[in-house]
């Protein structure tokens, strides 16, 4: 896994915090695998840089939960455990429903146009089969639907947010049997938005996430 990594690319930012973006990135998009020992020397060496910017970014990482001091063992990737999943998609759950309330009522012509031509190209994306690009098109779905509700407030607390689920979000893209329902559900949720029924749109959005839910928590235990 480890030889997949290279080094995010950003000439603006101190080398503690690429190193930071790079470890982050690979774990959340599976390069770095739950379980996966970090090796600083090995770490060091692949990605060019002394051995402090690794134990720095370790740290950090440790602090956002994405990384585990094991006694005599040290730094591992953590795994994903039905705690965790089931902490982020009931937060996610309630923003979700009271921001696709909010976007019921505010949301612009303009801007339903745009969720309809989100929703085309996640079809595009699902026949394609990259399941980073299907996290990217599923993303930018929903961040029309964020957008529309017109709070800078809430929106700022999906973006702090948005790490965390991004991981659980590839667990469940990476289940190809769940696409089908996923693109009927994102057709759903675009035509409850269009007619504006705040109701039927936030039934959708929690049944939504609960699909999500199950799916991972299933994957997990097999």
């Amino acid at each position: 896994m480890m030889s997949d990594l290279k080094m995010s690319a950003n000439e603006y930012l101190p080398l503690r915090d690429v190193v930071f973006k790079t470890l982050r990135e690979a774990i959340l998009k599976g390069n770095l695998a739950p379980g996966e020992r970090l090796m600083e020397i090995q770490l060091a060496n692949q990605l060019g840089v002394s051995r402090t910017p690794i134990r720095e970014a370790i740290r950090k990482l440790e602090l956002e939960g994405l990384v585990i001091m094991i006694p005599r063992r040290g730094a591992e990737v953590a795994r994903i455990t039905e705690k965790d999943l089931r902490d982020v998609l009931e937060v996610r759950a309630s923003l979700e429903e009271l921001a696709i309330g909010l976007a019921c009522e505010r949301i612009t012509d303009e801007e339903i146009g745009e969720l309809r031509r989100a929703l085309e190209n996640f079809r595009e994306v699902l026949r394609e089969g990259d399941v980073t690009k299907i996290a990217e098109s599923d993303v930018d779905f929903h961040d029309i639907i964020f957008s529309a509700t017109q709070n800078a407030r809430l929106i700022q607390i999906v973006n702090n947010l948005r790490e965390q689920m991004y991981r659980y979000r590839l667990e469940y893209l990476k289940d190809y049997t769940t696409h089908d329902r996923l693109y009927k559900e994102h057709q759903q949720i675009t035509d409850a938005v269009s007619d504006r029924d705040k109701e039927r749109a936030r039934k959708l959005i929690v049944e939504h996430i609960y699909h999500q839910e199950l799916t991972v928590i299933k994957n997990i235990q097999e």
